[in-house]
């Protein structure tokens, strides 16, 4: 881990179980502001940065799933982690389409969830995705803001998506790129389905073959 403090922002209604997380986050060494419920989750995300969000899908006032939406629209990038105590393949589902990160379902144990949150930490920085949106690639210029890909005066429109992967591929030059990662960045999933619809190597072969 970073030895910088990650910020996590954790929605939890059940108190015990939100002290006990809380607690237990900041032995490992995040920054945790717990609270309790969604409508209050949210305002705390207006007003402050995180890193992670973590968040109980049952909860008071404001569901979950819905808080998550409403973070999504403001922030397309941030890990988020859902917390449920049912196990339905539809909740699942519907957490994964609002762009979740993780579900994990109750009861679970610490190791595990900073195991997996050390694993989206691990994963492409969501700063660089951010702010780097310029590439030379090979004798191609890039431009993701633009959605434009250049050789000499010749130029390209991309579709959001190409230029998404395109982004992508450029940002994990000479490194591996799971095919998780491309798919929850590009896609929003990395279900089988998304896979099959977007496969990486066609869509970039199309691009370059304009």
């Amino acid at each position: 881990m970073n030895s910088q403090k990650k910020k996590v922002l954790l929605v939890e209604d059940d108190t015990n179980l939100g002290n006990l997380l809380q607690d237990a986050l900041d032995d490992k060494n995040f920054e945790v502001v717990l609270k309790r419920n969604g409508e209050d989750g949210f305002h705390e995300f207006k007003a402050n940065r995180f890193d992670i969000c973590i968040l109980d899908v049952m909860m008071p006032k404001k569901d979950g799933f819905t808080l998550a939406s409403e973070i999504r629209k403001m922030n397309s990038q941030i890990p988020i982690i859902f917390l449920t105590a049912k196990a339905m393949k539809e909740d699942t589902i519907q957490g994964l389409k609002l762009g979740a990160d993780d579900y994990i379902t109750k009861p679970f144990s610490m190791e595990e969830l900073t195991l997996r949150m050390e694993n989206i930490f691990k994963r492409l920085p969501k700063e660089e995705l951010n702010t780097k949106n310029e590439f030379t690639i090979g004798k191609f210029d890039f431009n993701n803001t633009l959605r434009t890909l250049k050789i000499g005066s010749k130029e390209t429109k991309l579709t959001t998506k190409e230029s998404e992967l395109l982004k992508i591929l450029a940002l994990y030059q000479d490194k591996l790129l799971p095919r998780e990662v491309a798919l929850n960045t590009v896609w929003g999933t990395d279900s089988y389905f998304a896979g099959r619809h977007g496969c990486i190597y066609c869509k970039t072969s199309q691009i370059f073959e304009r």
